[in-house]
């Protein structure tokens, strides 16, 4: 059975071209399913025994996973790692199970984005040179960062994953590849170079084309975790909710947009969703403002 979880993720990684995290996740949910199975059997799962798993087993993981207290997103991908798994098998061990087809994905509650305020996003500089005092260079870093991040909304992956010579001569556009290699274009304004370079200026490092942008205090490319250490620090030093992120910031890019009269085709080509419904998620938010307006503006708003 290890051969063909095996087999699977090399697929995942080598055909799909999955990251290694999202290869790891799938790994961990397969066998996830596989232990649960073992014990609800009182059995070793043998391949030939997967093509025989009926529709009771599969329901029995699931419940199994909510007296686990999992949540419902956490068992829908794992319910989608697992028919992942089985359509993997089915075309190179030729191993089917109808069974798996008939099993409905828990229902997952869309969460409404959250963004920062404009006026939140401007006080971080001031914030960032107050934490970073020792280290000037480390404060046009994260401003130069943050300002990348709220000015052409990238994940915060795609931030880190640049290189110097991806900003040389300032391009109109970037070039950015996003989630399962898909790559799209992303404008940016002077400003956001304009503060590139103020850090790029500053930086004690190697400035070579092939190096990346941002760097950590040793010189080693910047990870996403250290990226959100400066914006937990941010939160704490201007007294900001939980929920302001280095996602954040680019939900806060998506809302501007949208208010400012993005159509959801644009900025769904901006943000590099696959799918629409993604995008859409933006009007809820959008219209959780104006229903707030609506609610404080209108004469019958203080009248029962």
């Amino acid at each position: 059975m290890n051969e063909i979880i095996a087999d699977f993720i090399d697929y995942l990684l080598n055909t799909k071209n999955y990251s290694a995290h999202t290869a790891s996740a799938y790994d961990a949910d397969v066998r996830d399913f596989i232990k649960f199975y073992e014990r609800w059997a009182n059995a070793t799962l043998l391949p030939a025994d997967l093509g025989k798993i009926d529709t009771i087993c599969f329901r029995a993981w699931l419940a199994d996973r909510a007296r686990r207290n999992l949540e419902h997103k956490s068992t829908a991908r794992a319910l989608s790692s697992v028919r992942g798994f089985y359509k993997f098998i089915a075309r190179k061990y030729d191993i089917q199970n109808d069974a798996i087809g008939l099993i409905s994905s828990p229902k997952v509650p869309r969460k409404l984005s959250k963004a920062v305020e404009p006026d939140e996003v401007g006080d971080m500089k001031s914030a960032l040179i107050a934490i970073d005092s020792r280290e000037p260079w480390v404060a046009a870093r994260d401003w130069a960062l943050v300002t990348l991040l709220f000015g052409c909304g990238l994940r915060i992956s795609e931030a880190l994953s640049l290189k110097i010579c991806d900003i040389k001569n300032h391009p109109e556009n970037l070039r950015i590849m996003g989630k399962g290699q898909k790559e799209r274009i992303v404008p940016v304004l002077p400003v956001v170079y304009d503060t590139i370079e103020k850090y790029l200026d500053v930086c004690p490092f190697d400035k070579s084309m092939d190096k990346p942008l941002f760097r950590s205090v040793r010189g080693l490319p910047m990870s996403a975790r250290m990226a959100e250490k400066t914006i937990e620090n941010l939160r704490a030093y201007l007294q900001l909710p939980d929920y302001v992120t280095p996602h954040a910031l680019r939900h806060t890019f998506a809302t501007a947009l949208l208010a400012g009269g993005a159509d959801l085709r644009s900025l769904q080509e901006l943000l590099g969703h696959a799918s629409l419904s993604t995008t859409q998620l933006y009007t809820k938010v959008n219209m959780a403002e104006i229903n707030d307006i609506y609610a404080h503006a209108h004469p019958f708003a203080d009248k029962e």
